[in-house]
């Protein structure tokens, strides 16, 4: 029954493997695979008003107010109209039942716009656009550049050479790098041909549905011939097809059956731990109210035989009632009066202040993006308070933390470093947007997009300088990048690694162009001078090379081996005469790490032609081994990379968004911990961790799991731990089992001596997250500062949240910018969507949206802060106003028999909660607050009490029952003796149950007014108006209602005609509430001031400071950019792959050669005298998106200039 959103069906059995045939749609029916469209949405027209209601009654308060409804409509027992409750208790469910039919239909239109998409799918030998939702298993489909990939698919032909085709997998694990997909042979003979397609009938026997992504299974059976298929033939759904113009796929699984729907979770309906607590304490309250409705039922039964016997001959008890069944209808008449203590306009209340402070993010210009015009929007309104309670935020790398913009930023050639600029006096000068930026006219093939300040490196270039020229030659030569020349001088590149590219682009706008290649040659233009190097060898990168090197003949015969890599590894390769060279690199070298960027070594080496030829030999001779093939090459490789000459370094920056280490300081500060789970490769995400400040040099140490069994997992998650806390290894490490379950308690923090950090890739993460090790890794984690996971699916990241979730008793918030973060989003208490350049998927899955990373520090130090404050003392002072009220009933049962009347007016009673304190307690819950977003960001320690929950708790709770009662008492006793033996100056008696009704109610007012203003940090006009115009509301109605002209009316509803003229008349009154008033307020007083005095919070600190100040902002905290000395400094050897040499020189990456042209480089320039600011770079995207071109607001540090050799000796 999917048609009313149940599942009522039999559940599907689980599939063991799948079966297809291509072009058999009645063959591939009879197995019920899943189509093609995908369902987000939770209701439709029929299912939404009673699941909706079904879920809105699933909420306690709800049920109850609906039940007391039900007691309301009988007469016997109700002693209040009917319409006080369904009133609130319908606009409360209205409400919520749009605000869920809204969120609901944003869903069903974002499902309807993927699901309505176009695509061509082969049907009956023809070519037919069909809807997305409208594609089978089994179907044939043709994709055109640019597009979506459909489904989960296995490559049959493309329009590129040996049926390659080019995609981008952003939305699947965060990487903006070019992937290569390679149909089989068999099938990539079938072309374009769509007669030949249609007649295909190949059969695949398939893994089932699963979320791994970087594996798949499978083999295909055509004409009688067997085939394996692996992950490198299929094109997963939330790919893009880039730079091939067509390609066809054979549809293996469809909707929610692709890999990336198995990934994306289940969407879950999130609660605040405010609601949670809510949910107990409305319990605890139920209870007490039970006992007390028993306690005054007893009493009536007691009075009803003793003194209410004396009474049957005036009030004879109807159809022989007794006492018992007259106590049994107290009871229930008791529940109706004493509801107030769980009013239902609490609930709206809540709302009315969720959504008020959500239009506070929405309307905040401090978290609007100019450049994108993206603002900061709240997307649910039920999450804000907590965001006050963060503990851990677990984020996204590429595109959150970063900006996919790799940029050349500085270079150090020959001793001389290269990207800062300097003014006259030779100070370093700050970049921004108005420095004069280099003029690149002179080289017409220069990348447009492509900026660099320092005039100093061009001018080196023009001079012809040796060491410079070669240099660039390195970068132009030593690489894997694609070119890509559809135009005349339009070249563009595919770069297996962004920061690769940023290389040869940094090589092409200072005029060494890298135009073509193919397996055996690569064509640059030096300086305007088309060259072709005849490649001889590609010595690849791997992960304990470190390095990458080619050998090549250039056009007048000279042998080079050119080599780039970790400086570290280079330098153990360097000839001794580069010694000093060396020491002066390195110190170019260091200060490049300390700013964060990615650094690499280059060096040559010019070969012997004989030398040459004999290792050659050997070469071939290894690499058509058929043992040890690997340790031979390697062996050959270290003999030829010797002796070789330091050129210099390039330090790369992976260009993070604007305040990203900024805000993670602020967090840190606020001890919330930050976890980053990425796609990426270890090292590329721990760079980015040293350059945003996640990781720092300071660190005592940082621990890198990388184990290939679980054993080794395991040992090295007990050495971390060791290492941090000696006496962890004589704790119990490993918990049996059957605690792991519901039961297992949580993982209590474990105070660690220093900072720690802690990397784990992808592959011994699955082994930690086993049920078996997953304590011991949640355990060491915990005790760390920062946590890097690698490598990681967007499962696993969801498994990972859910792990922190389960065992500690924190509040988690996820932060990512891709379909592959939107499990993670979904599974943490708060999803933030960052609408970068990876698409609309994990904002529209989000809670919180925004554009920029470093909005967060201010949703949560400031909005989320605020919220949440503003939350617990509207709560607070809520149940205490209402408690108070309620409480009067109790202590006046005992005066009246326990007979269930009201101590206060039906209309008091009715608008108590809707009139009279509405507006004052709504006023301090949208404008209050301790102090603000200046001094917030200052200490963001203020931060800490809402993870600690000190604001609303049980305890806080129990006190504001305490003080409730206590007030409760004064309010009663002391009006009711005030009163009791009193007279007026005319000697008439005030004694009446009216007269002390309006005392009694007035004390009231004036008691729980005066204790909002004490909870009140921050007075506006607005909430002035809101308690002055209350407390004349009061008045003005109060004296309407009790006037003649409304009695002659209605006398009925009407009876306490000239009750208030008369009362408020007399002195004796008007002493009685002022009396009242400080006996309740007095306990409150001394014990905030002992309080402040004796143990004062954080909050009382920085008020104080604030009150110092005469309420002025603070300064803007002083920022010190640390500068490291670190040995860790080659960012890109790490971020390639191996094994791309191999396609390189075997042909088969190569793309269409370039149109033939010239050059057509310009001899003559701009003339670039003496130097101007700066130096820094534009960035390479590798998916030619257009980039940042301002500059990052950076802080001014200063540095002294170091200059080893002078500039006349270049």
């Amino acid at each position: 029954m999917s048609f009313f959103g149940l599942n009522c069906v039999r559940k599907k059995e689980r599939e063991v493997e799948r079966k297809l045939r291509a072009n058999d749609r009645e063959y591939n029916l009879s197995f019920k695979y899943a189509t093609n469209a995908i369902k987000t949405s939770k209701y439709n027209f029929f299912t939404f008003l009673p699941l909706n209601l079904f879920e809105q009654f699933q909420r306690i308060a709800n049920a109850y107010f609906l039940f007391l409804l039900v007691l309301q409509v009988i007469p016997e027992i109700s002693s209040l109209s009917w319409f006080t409750t369904v009133v609130p208790l319908v606009l409360v469910l209205s409400v919520t039942a749009a605000k869920d039919a809204t969120d609901d239909i944003n869903r069903h239109r974002s499902d309807n716009q993927v699901n309505n998409r176009r695509v061509q799918v082969l049907i009956d030998g023809k070519l037919n656009s069909e809807k997305w939702m409208d594609v089978q298993v089994g179907d044939i489909i043709k994709l055109e550049n640019n597009q979506f990939v459909t489904a989960d698919l296995l490559l049959l032909s493309s329009s590129e050479p040996l049926n390659l085709v080019y995609i981008e997998t952003a939305e699947l694990d965060g990487e903006t790098n070019l992937k290569v997909r390679q149909a089989l042979p068999v099938t990539g003979d079938l072309g374009d041909d769509v007669s030949k397609l249609a007649d295909f009938n190949g059969e695949v026997l398939c893994e089932p549905p699963n979320n791994r992504l970087d594996r798949f299974t499978g083999t295909l059976t055509y004409a009688g011939q067997k085939y394996g298929l692996d992950n490198e033939k299929i094109l997963l759904r939330g790919c893009t097809l880039r730079n091939t113009e067509w390609c066809f796929g054979l549809v293996l699984f469809g909707g929610p059956e692709t890999k990336l729907m198995q990934n994306c979770g289940k969407s879950t309906f999130k609660r605040t731990s405010v609601d949670r607590l809510m949910n107990v304490l409305v319990l605890s309250i139920f209870g007490f109210l039970t006992f007390m409705c028993t306690i005054l039922a007893i009493g009536n039964y007691c009075w009803e035989l003793g003194e209410g016997s004396a009474f049957t001959v005036f009030l004879p008890r109807q159809n022989g009632n007794n006492a018992a069944f007259s106590s049994f209808l107290t009871f229930w008449s008791y529940v109706i009066i004493l509801n107030t203590v769980v009013p239902i306009s609490l609930y709206v209340s809540v709302e009315f202040i969720r959504l008020g402070n959500s239009f506070y993010i929405d309307w905040d210009r401090k978290m609007y993006h100019s450049r994108s015009d993206t603002p900061a929007e709240a997307r649910t309104t039920t999450l804000n308070e907590e965001l006050g309670q963060i503990k851990y935020v677990f984020s996204d790398k590429t595109g959150t933390l970063t900006q996919n913009i790799m940029t050349f930023n500085k270079c150090s050639i020959n001793g001389k470093m290269y990207g800062d600029v300097f003014d006259y006096m030779g100070q370093r000068l700050e970049i921004n947007e108005h420095t004069e930026m280099v003029d690149f006219s002179f080289n017409p093939l220069a990348d447009p997009r492509f900026i660099f300040h320092d005039h100093a490196l061009v001018e080196a270039v023009k001079l012809e300088t040796t060491e410079v020229h070669a240099f660039f030659r390195l970068l132009s030569l030593c690489h894997t990048v694609m070119a890509e020349e559809k135009k005349e001088g339009e070249l563009s590149y595919q770069a297996q690694s962004p920061d690769e590219g940023a290389l040869v682009t940094a090589a092409r706008n200072f005029g060494f162009v890298f135009r073509s290649r193919t397996p055996d040659s690569i064509s640059i233009v030096e300086m305007g001078e088309q060259c072709t190097y005849k490649l001889l060898a590609i010595l690849d990168f791997n992960n304990v090379r470190k390095r990458m090197s080619v050998i090549v003949r250039s056009p007048k015969g000279k042998l080079s081996l050119y080599c780039k890599g970790a400086d570290t590894i280079i330098y153990e390769r360097l000839h001794q005469s580069c010694a000093k060279l060396m020491d002066v690199t390195t110190e170019h070298l260091n200060e490049f790490a300390g700013e964060g960027l990615r650094t690499l070594a280059l060096a040559y080496r010019d070969l012997d032609e004989d030398f040459f030829l004999q290792w050659q030999r050997r070469h071939h001779e290894a690499s058509t081994a058929l043992d040890d093939r690997d340790g031979k090459l390697e062996q050959l490789y270290e003999e030829i990379e010797t002796d070789l000459l330091l050129l210099g370094a390039t330090a790369i920056e992976d260009k993070l968004q604007d305040g990203v280490p900024q805000t993670i300081e602020q967090l840190s500060k606020a001890d919330i911990k930050i976890w980053v789970l990425t796609g990426d490769k270890q090292e590329t995400a721990e760079n980015i961790g040293y350059s945003c400040n996640l990781l720092r040099e300071e660190m005592n140490d940082v621990f890198i799991i990388s184990g290939n069994s679980p054993d080794d997992v395991r040992q090295e998650l007990r050495n971390a731990r060791t290492s941090m806390k000696p006496s962890a290894a004589e704790d119990c490490v490993f918990l049996p089992e059957k605690t792991l379950g519901k039961t297992a308690k949580t993982v209590t923090d474990e105070p660690v001596n220093g900072e720690y950090g802690l990397i784990i890739n992808g592959h011994s993460l699955a082994y930690a997250l086993d049920s078996s090790m997953e304590w011991d890794f949640l355990r060491t984690a915990c005790m760390c500062k920062a946590v890097i996971c690698c490598r990681v699916t967007p499962l696993q990241k969801a498994q990972v949240v859910e792990l922190v979730k389960t065992y500690k008793r924190a509040v988690t918030l996820a932060i990512g910018d891709g379909a592959n973060d939107v499990s993670m989003i979904k599974v943490a208490h708060i999803g933030v969507g960052i609408s970068g350049q990876e698409g609309m998927q994990a904002v529209l899955s989000s809670d919180y949206s925004f554009a920029q990373f470093r909005f967060l520090q201010r949703l949560l130090l400031v909005h989320g802060r605020w919220s949440y404050l503003r939350m617990c003392k509207f709560l607070r002072y809520f149940f205490y106003k209402n408690f108070t009220f309620t409480f009067v009933h109790f202590w006046y049962a005992f005066f009246c028999g326990f007979s269930a009347q009201t101590v206060y007016d039906e209309w008091f009673i009715t608008l108590y909660n809707l009139v009279y304190t509405a507006l004052p307690v709504l006023g301090m819950s949208l404008f209050d607050q301790d102090v603000n977003d200046a001094w917030s960001f200052q200490h963001p320690q203020l931060y800490v009490p809402g993870q600690l929950n000190l604001y609303f708790s049980k305890t806080a709770f129990f006190k504001c029952a305490l003080h409730s009662c206590y007030s409760s008492l004064v309010l009663f006793f002391i009006p009711y003796a005030a009163v009791s033996q009193a007279a007026r100056a005319d000697g008439k008696d005030v004694a009446d149950y009216q007269s002390f009704a309006v005392l009694t109610q007035t004390c009231l007012l004036f008691a729980v007014t005066i204790q909002l203003g004490l909870e009140m940090s921050y007075w506006t006009a607005v909430n002035t108006i809101f308690v002055v115009g209350s407390l004349v509301m009061y008045f003005a109605v109060t004296f309407t209602m009790y006037s003649n002209g409304l009695f002659l009316v209605l006398p009925s509803a009407f009876s306490f005609i000239g009750t208030a003229r008369n009362s408020l008349s007399q002195p004796n009154v008007w002493l009685t509430v002022v009396l009242t008033s400080i006996l309740c307020i007095l306990p409150v007083v001394i014990y905030r001031f002992l309080s402040i005095l004796l143990r004062p919070t954080i909050n009382d600190k920085v008020m104080f400071k604030v009150r110092q100040a005469k309420s002025s902002p603070p300064p803007p905290p002083r920022r010190t950019r640390i500068r490291r000395t670190s040995s860790r400094r080659s960012g890109y050897a790490f971020s390639h792959t191996q094994g791309y040499g191999d396609l390189v020189t075997s042909g088969r990456f190569l793309r269409r050669p370039a149109p033939p042209g010239s050059s057509g480089f310009a001899t003559t320039g701009r003339a670039t005298t003496g130097f101007s600011p700066m130096g820094r770079s534009a960035g390479y995207s590798p998916t030619g998106r257009p980039q940042n071109v301002r500059a990052q607001e950076v802080v001014v540090t200063s540095l002294q200039m170091y200059r080893t050799i002078s500039d006349a000796a270049l």
